[in-house]
C-alpha cells in the first residue's frame, strides 16, 4: 500500500540558492502559481465582456464576487469594504488550493502548516497595524473592554489576551488539519482499492467497495474544500472587525 504521508512531502522542482539561503522552487510553489495562473484567467474570461444577458461563466464570476462582497459587509459593516480586495483574494487563494489539491498528481499547498500560519500571521499583522493606525492607543481596549467592574480586569485581561493571540493558531491549525486528514482518508481507501485488484479476480468485487467509499469521499471532500475556503474569510472578516468597530 503507498504510503498517505508521501503526497504532503515538499520536493524541490528547480534547486536555487541565492547567497547560500535555500530559495528552490518546489512543488508547492508550483501549485501555487497554477492556482494564480487558474484564477486570474478564469477571473479575467468571466470580466471580459460584461454582458447585460451574462454567459455560464460571467454569471460564475459575479456570483464568487457578490457571496464575498455580501459576507464582508455583512460580517465588518459598510467601512469594512476597503477589505474586500484583501478576503476576496484570500478566498480564492484557499479554495484553488484545496480544490486543485484533489487532482491526481497534484499537491495540496493548504495542507501545510507554513502556509496556512503564514497567512494566519498576515491577516493578524494587518489587524493589529490597521487597528492602531485606526484607533491608536485605544485599540488596546479590546483587551480590557468598558462597563466591566474593576475587581474582574485582572482575571478578564489575560483571558482576552490569550484568546486574542491564539487565534492565529487555531485560524492555521483548523484549515491545514482538515486538508490533511481528507487526503489521507482519500490515499488509505484509494491503497485499499489498489490492494485488493492485485489478489486477484476472485477479489474484484471486494475492491469495488472501497472504490465506490473514494467516489464518496471525493464527493465529500469537494465541499470541505469550499466550506474550509468560507470559514478562513469569514473569521477573516471577524478578526478584521476589530479594526473598525472596537467593542461590537
Amino acid at each position: 500500500m503507498a504510503n498517505p504521508i508521501k503526497q504532503f512531502v515538499i520536493e524541490n522542482k528547480v534547486d536555487l540558492s541565492i547567497g547560500g539561503i535555500d530559495v528552490s522552487f518546489t512543488n508547492s510553489a508550483l501549485w501555487m502559481a497554477i492556482g494564480f495562473v487558474v484564477s486570474v484567467t478564469f477571473l479575467m474570461i468571466a470580466s471580459s465582456k460584461k454582458s447585460m444577458v451574462p454567459g455560464r461563466i460571467q454569471i460564475l464570476g459575479e456570483m464568487l464576487y457578490m457571496f464575498i462582497a455580501d459576507m464582508v459587509r455583512n460580517t465588518i459593516g459598510p467601512k469594512g469594504t476597503r477589505y474586500f480586495p484583501f478576503v476576496f483574494t484570500l478566498f480564492v487563494f484557499v479554495l484553488m488550493g484545496n480544490m486543485l489539491g484533489l487532482m491526481p498528481y497534484s499537491f495540496t499547498y493548504t495542507s501545510h502548516l507554513a502556509v496556512t500560519g503564514g497567512l494566519a500571521l498576515l491577516i493578524f499583522a494587518m489587524v493589529i497595524i490597521f487597528g492602531l493606525f485606526n484607533h491608536g492607543f485605544k485599540f488596546f481596549t479590546l483587551f480590557a473592554p468598558p462597563g466591566v467592574p474593576w475587581f474582574i480586569y485582572p482575571v478578564l485581561v489575560p483571558i482576552e489576551i490569550v484568546s486574542f493571540f491564539v487565534r492565529p493558531l487555531t485560524l492555521a491549525v483548523r484549515l491545514f488539519a482538515n486538508m490533511m486528514a481528507g487526503h489521507i482518508m482519500l490515499k488509505v481507501v484509494a491503497g485499499f482499492a489498489a490492494g485488493t485488484a492485485t489478489m486477484g479476480v476472485g477479489y474484484l468485487a471486494l475492491g469495488a467497495f472501497p472504490v465506490i467509499i473514494n467516489m464518496m469521499l471525493i464527493a465529500f471532500e469537494l465541499l470541505v474544500a469550499a466550506i474550509q475556503a468560507y470559514v478562513f474569510a469569514i473569521l477573516t472578516c471577524v478578526y478584521l472587525k476589530d479594526t473598525v468597530d472596537l467593542h461590537h
